[in-house]
């Protein structure tokens, strides 16, 4: 298995670009610019290598066999979710859940939580900055059993307006489900004092990290969160692969999810008995080499270190505001007082999609759309956006091809 080319005390985004394979080719004759993490990240050549030796060498169903592959496997699977316990600072192992991406750990606090500890009338909060998985949970509970949505404002920049928030709050509100780092804006939320504030009239609060885990360190026990939620395509990992983190007390008084194997102590016909934490949340086969892959993603972003990516990515964030800026007649969509590294923007001469597809025949890819976020575009009073998200193998040739590419945007339908 590769290890990464890099080390804590260095960063040569040369040779961490050699770890990944998909970034050595060409699209349509130019170099490949890949702007587009925040939708999904490219895969370092440790996680290919990772899930390829368990399917070479290794597979066997887990938690079932007594046979060696099948305890190898099952310890590595194991060995995996210790080591995202200790990338969320989470206190228990039996903590960390395996779901099939971060929607499904929305979802199963929706359906499991919400369903047993809520009630008619009762209020939840989310911001006006969700993605639409941490909203339409909410919308199919609420038309289950009642609950009342409220939604924290935003201003025109997309700073998360925390003293509107606080007004929402009161002895009716019974959950909080916010995001960490906007997916369509790149704001990042106040998220310690949005949980604090929640705590204090007695609500439990969900924290959606899917921007915010492979950009800075996390601590969910620091934080005092009561769940959440990642998925790891976006942390350099395989996809189908999510983490729900819950504290103990709330998951043990939780029912099931889904019902079937490994998720049981005794079956009978007249009743089943419950596994421990934290199989009782993961029926079924799972998606043993995902977790693998996505232990070895950890093992890899761990190697070079979360501040030094964080100060990469500012870096280039703060180089691709300054070039994007250059563009006549381009709008930038969010500029949040504390902002990932992403730029969502507009042109007054085409749709984000025609960006979207000239940059493609200049080698760019940048993501085009509502980003799952249609009610953000709503507030600015757009159709989509165009969007480019920096990851750790980014670079500055590629904010310039980019900029070269819009200049013929610009060209073209101006």
């Amino acid at each position: 298995m590769n290890a990464p080319l890099t080390l804590r005390n260095s960063y040569d985004v040369e040779r961490l670009r050699a770890d990944f394979p998909v970034l050595q080719q060409q699209i349509h004759g130019k170099p490949f610019a890949f702007l587009d993490s925040a939708a999904s990240a490219q895969k370092p050549q440790m996680v290919i290598d990772a899930e390829r030796e368990v399917y070479e060498r290794d597979y066997a169903n887990i938690h079932r066999g007594v046979y060696y592959l099948s305890q190898k496997t099952t310890q590595t699977f194991e060995d995996a979710r210790e080591k995202i316990r200790a990338f969320l600072g989470a206190a228990h192992a039996r903590e960390i859940i395996f779901t099939r991406n971060a929607t499904e750990g929305v979802n199963l606090v929706a359906q499991s939580y919400g369903r047993t500890f809520l009630k008619a009338g009762d209020e939840v909060v989310i911001s006006h900055m969700e993605h639409h998985s941490n909203i339409v949970p909410w919308q199919i509970l609420r038309d289950q059993i009642g609950i009342v949505i409220k939604v924290a404002p935003i201003d025109h920049d997309g700073n998360f307006l925390l003293e509107d928030y606080a007004k929402l709050l009161s002895d009716k509100t019974k959950f909080v489900s916010i995001t960490q780092v906007s997916n369509s804006l790149g704001s990042i939320t106040p998220i310690a004092e949005i949980i604090r504030l929640a705590h204090e009239v007695g609500a439990k609060v969900l924290v959606d990290g899917c921007q915010a885990v492979q950009h800075m360190p996390t601590d969910v026990q620091a934080l005092d969160a009561d769940f959440y939620v990642l998925t790891g395509h976006k942390l350099y990992g395989p996809t189908g692969i999510g983490v729900l983190y819950g504290k103990t007390a709330l998951l043990d008084a939780m029912p099931p999810y889904q019902g079937g194997g490994d998720m049981i102590r005794s079956v009978t016909f007249e009743k089943t008995e419950w596994n421990d934490l934290p199989h009782k949340f993961e029926a079924g086969t799972p998606h043993i080499t995902g977790v693998i892959g996505l232990g070895a993603a950890i093992d890899y972003v761990n190697a070079i270190g979360l501040d030094a990516i964080a100060a990469h990515e500012h870096e280039l964030f703060t180089y691709g505001m300054e070039r994007i800026q250059e563009i006549p007649g381009l709008s930038i969509i969010g500029k949040a007082r504390n902002h990932a590294s992403l730029i969502s923007f507009v042109m007054d001469c085409a749709h984000p999609h025609d960006i979207g597809t000239i940059l493609d025949h200049e080698g760019v890819a940048v993501r085009a759309g509502h980003h799952c976020a249609q009610p953000v575009m709503d507030f600015f009073d757009v159709p989509a956006t165009a969007r480019a998200s920096f990851g750790l193998y980014s670079t500055k040739a590629e904010i310039d091809q980019m900029i070269a590419g819009l200049h013929k945007v610009r060209k073209i339908f101006a």
